[in-house]
């Protein structure tokens, strides 16, 4: 796959994007880790319990983005670990990820 290509679990969403994501609580520290049934694998350093993991991984992936926390939400998924994700102002989403891996 090229760079420029979007990965699997990236899809175009008008002006912004959905990213579809397996996401594992408690982990020691927020990284993502790989793949996981096409979606981006994420550790994420917060318990699964009053919506910790939710609010931290949103707040993780505006910082690996660059973009506030407004340009981030949650779309599906609020208490399963397949979650998707919109996010709006920037370009390609996947480079910023992937080059903190």
């Amino acid at each position: 796959m090229a760079l420029s290509e979007p990965p699997v679990w990236a899809h175009r969403d008008g002006a912004g994007w959905l990213l579809e994501l397996h996401v594992q609580p408690g982990a020691k520290t927020t990284a993502a880790v790989g793949e996981h049934g096409g979606r981006l694998k994420l550790k994420i350093a917060a318990p699964p319990v009053d919506n910790k993991a939710n609010t931290h991984l949103l707040t993780w992936l505006a910082t690996q983005l660059g973009v506030p926390k407004s340009a981030v939400r949650l779309v599906r998924g609020d208490t399963s670990r397949q979650k998707t994700v919109a996010v709006t102002g920037v370009e390609t989403p996947w480079l910023d990820i992937e080059k903190n891996r």
